[in-house]
């Protein structure tokens, strides 16, 4: 794909799009025809994606992206509207996430968590509209959790910086819906990734798969499927929407009799 026809295309920017979720969204998203920046802390992580998009017929370019670091973020965007002068699809993936016990839980965790996960949300969805304002259409999707709709022990952190990305998506929705531009948010169940391979302990996914009727982990491309709806043109009424794709979860409650 040369750099003429990438700035003919709508081009989308994933943001922790190197691995896991964030990877099989970018690979979803070219599939269906945008050019997509996979953003990520690892470039070396990022080119390995963007290549194996390329190979396979799609579109794609790595960027090195720190979303924890404002300047970073106002540097990536300087970038894409000098490249491209365009962008259309946002998706706000990137994050951290370790827990503690509440009693436990260190400031600088707390802090970092809410800067990685919540106002990285806020400064690259600004970014990314100023550019849709051009031409009065863009989707923005926030990838929050399910743990930003029900607690679960040590995710105090984790947890209410999701809820928080979930009350700032319905914020960004309505103060962007005058200008052709839908935001929503995707809320993951556990689902099968490095992070909740290094994260969720034996008891953890037992607890999970127990509370839910699906009684399985989703995949990365279920995820995937749900935020590629989302940024379809056809998606062009539903905003201010958080969707769980959890296998249930959030809907279950007794599940046995």
């Amino acid at each position: 794909m040369t750099e003429q026809d990438s700035r003919a295309l709508r081009v989308a920017l994933v943001t922790g799009g190197a691995m896991g979720i964030g990877a099989a969204i970018a690979e979803r998203l070219a599939m269906d025809g945008l050019h997509v920046l996979v953003a990520d802390i690892n470039l070396e992580a990022a080119n390995v994606t963007a290549a194996k998009i390329n190979a396979s017929g799609g579109s794609a370019a790595a960027l090195c992206m720190d979303v924890s670091d404002p300047e970073a973020i106002a540097q990536t965007f300087a970038t894409i509207e000098l490249d491209y002068g365009r962008c259309d699809v946002l998706i706000n993936n990137a994050g951290i996430a370790k827990t503690y016990a509440f009693l436990d839980l260190p400031l600088d965790a707390w802090q970092k968590t809410l800067t990685t996960n919540l106002t990285s949300v806020l400064l690259c969805g600004q970014h990314a509209a100023r550019l849709m304002l051009r031409h009065q259409w863009g989707r923005i999707v926030n990838i929050s959790s399910v743990s930003g709709l029900r607690a679960g022990t040590g995710r105090t952190a984790y947890g209410t910086s999701k809820a928080a990305v979930i009350g700032l998506t319905r914020q960004m929705a309505i103060e962007l819906a005058e200008h052709g531009i839908t935001v929503n948010s995707v809320a993951p169940g556990p689902i099968d990734t490095p992070m909740t391979e290094a994260l969720h302990s034996a008891e953890t996914r037992l607890s999970f798969t127990n509370g839910m009727p699906m009684k399985r982990y989703g995949t990365p491309a279920e995820i995937a499927a749900a935020v590629s709806f989302l940024a379809r043109p056809d998606a062009s009424f539903i905003t201010g929407h958080v969707v769980p794709v959890d296998g249930g979860f959030i809907a279950a409650g007794v599940l046995n009799i």
